[in-house]
């Protein structure tokens, strides 16, 4: 295989790459960009095989390499096949992990035989200087994803004990100053680096990037992990792309480039929807104020109803708005909310879902749990499409959402004020379906739920949806 074909089969697969990322910029066209995607990926690790073989003159190498495919390709497989829609950003989380992990254990063995990897022409013989930065760049971004990623995911999964792993965020006088300290001593080692190739100071990089990701990540609480989960996705691009300069593999470069700027878009994005500011939340919550979760609520009376009275407003109503939350996924009533929308469509009342771009735990997350059921994608609106709606709406049915509805984010002086919110306290009635008055990730009472026009109804939500299904006439 000659180069000019290797070079022309990595530009086709970035075609790939580049059109997957825009067919998933859309529902419709999502299935062609995951389509897309695994062409790009097949021909770009198939690609990469061959000049394995073409470079190292024999076989031997290969074999080490499908080992890994027929490892990390199977465990993919089985995590994908039998994740469920609660745990998907935990296992995103994991997988930005292992990208981080990956890029430094490729940086440290260029470090140790840069002459295996073609970096250098024999033994011995320094490594260029321009390499040596990427390379400690590279490492160290991959580093502070792992760890970083690691945390994350041990806040989203809410299962452990371990402090560092709960939701509320650990706070502590002096950490900006801490995280300002280590960042410096990483610049000075990347320096050190630079200047006489000491594989100590390549270690200390990685080292400080990986307590630079704890360090970064524990003091954002777990109402901002959606932004944490697209920063990290960039933080792992830019790692493979920092890689690929050193390996000078245009492959590496095109592919992490692309999901480095892509995941830095999304995160500013989720920003901007919570009202969080950029810089703060990539540098650990520095200057931002952050709720934390789990603070006391205040016991007050609340109007609640049953399944046939939520069936009966539904029933009556003429337009229905559905938010669909976290809570949804939990109880994994996507299909029980589909067949109930159904039933009321088939009345000829107008149903739509109203989606906030931070509802669950990851950018997307309802929009995924709702394309599962196959809802029809026309029937499903963004929050800037549908706010203006809400006060036509006869009924607004909140499914596990809470902070997203929150009309705290209206008032100044809340720690979520300015957070655009779906502005269902608009809607002639509102219905609330929740396990229990519990808050939010962001840890505040909700007014909406104590409003003379709210009716809470309390339990699972796909029994409760299941059973006002039933209900209607």
């Amino acid at each position: 295989m000659s180069m000019n074909l290797v070079a022309l089969l990595y530009l086709i697969a970035s075609v790939c790459f580049i059109q997957a990322l825009k067919g998933l910029s859309h529902p419709t066209s999502s299935i062609r960009g995951n389509l897309f995607g695994m062409v790009g990926m097949a021909i770009a690790v198939l690609t990469t095989a061959a000049l394995i073989v073409k470079l190292s003159g024999s076989m031997a190498g290969l074999g080490w390499v499908l080992l890994g495919l027929v490892i990390g390709g199977s465990y993919g497989a089985w995590r994908a096949k039998t994740v469920e829609m609660t745990q998907m950003p935990e296992l995103i989380a994991f997988f930005h992990s292992m990208i981080g992990l990956a890029a430094v254990c490729i940086a440290a063995a260029t470090v140790i035989e840069p002459h295996a990897l073609g970096i250098v022409a024999q033994v011995g013989e320094a490594i260029p200087g321009g390499n040596r930065i990427e390379l400690s760049l590279g490492a160290f971004i991959g580093a502070v994803t792992f760890s970083g990623s690691v945390i994350a995911w041990g806040k989203l999964s809410g299962k452990s004990k371990f402090r560092l792993f709960q939701g509320a965020p650990v706070q502590f006088a002096g950490q900006h100053w801490l995280n300002l300290l280590l960042g410096l001593a990483a610049i000075f080692f990347i320096y050190g680096f630079w200047h006489s190739q000491s594989n100590w100071d390549f270690a200390l990089v990685c080292l400080l990037g990986f307590v630079i990701g704890v360090t970064l990540i524990i003091p954002i609480g777990g109402a901002d992990m959606p932004v944490v989960i697209s920063m990290l996705n960039s933080y792992s691009g830019w790692a493979a792309a920092g890689i690929g300069f050193s390996l000078n593999n245009s492959m590496l470069i095109i592919a992490g480039s692309l999901v480095g700027s892509s995941g830095a878009i999304l995160s500013f994005i989720m920003c901007k929807a919570m009202n969080r500011a950029f810089l703060s939340v990539i540098l650990g919550g520095f200057g931002g104020e952050t709720a934390t979760a789990g603070g006391k609520q205040e016991q007050r009376p609340v109007k609640s109803g049953s399944p046939d009275d939520v069936a009966f407003m539904l029933g009556n109503a003429d337009s229905v708005i559905i938010v669909p939350g976290y809570g949804l996924a939990v109880a994994r009533a996507q299909h029980a909310v589909k067949e109930m929308v159904q039933k009321l469509t088939d009345k000829g009342i107008e149903v739509k879902y109203a989606i906030h771009p931070v509802a669950g735990r990851m950018p997307g997350h309802m929009n995924v749990l709702l394309a599962e059921a196959e809802v029809p994608y026309d029937q499903v609106f963004e929050m800037d499409d549908i706010n203006g709606e809400f006060g036509q709406a006869d009924v607004a049915m909140i499914l596990g959402a809470n902070d997203v509805v929150n009309p705290a984010a209206l008032q100044k002086g809340s720690p979520i004020y300015g957070m655009p919110i779906l502005e269902a306290y608009k809607a002639k009635t509102v219905i609330v379906n929740k396990r229990s008055m519990a808050a939010g990730y962001a840890g505040l009472d909700n007014e909406l739920f104590y409003m003379d026009k709210t009716m809470m109804v309390f339990g699972d939500a796909k029994k409760v949806v299941e059973e006002i299904t039933k209900a209607i006439e």
